[in-house]
């Protein structure tokens, strides 16, 4: 649920890109190892962080969160750069795509939310 009080665009200071390129069926987790830095503990790396306990993947997370696939790919591209969450790099693609099989799975939980 979205708990944002703030245009989108605001959470990632205009920013639209990110150091990290994250496809939608990457599947990313929270680092629970990592110890919180006050300067950059916000609300949006919190809830984040409560969601991914469990792996999900960069569209669910954008689902549930109810904003922008751009705005939850820099956020995440800055909590990865903060340690905070893990990304896992899908093994399923052919060349620079990903399988059938991947975007199935990715579309099934996407039907499920």
């Amino acid at each position: 649920m979205n708990d944002f009080r703030v245009r989108p665009y605001a959470l990632t200071g205009g920013r639209t890109r990110s150091n990290v390129t994250l496809d939608i069926e990457t599947i990313v987790t929270t680092n629970e190892e990592v110890a919180r830095d006050p300067m950059t503990d916000t609300l949006e790396h919190r809830t984040i962080s409560a969601l991914c306990r469990d792996p999900h993947s960069v569209a669910e997370v954008s689902a549930r969160l109810r904003l922008p696939l751009g705005v939850v790919r820099v956020l995440l591209a800055d909590m990865s750069d903060l340690s905070l969450i893990t990304v896992h790099r899908n093994e399923e693609t052919e060349g620079s795509k990903p399988t059938t099989a991947l975007l199935e799975r990715v579309l099934a939980g996407l039907r499920n939310l």
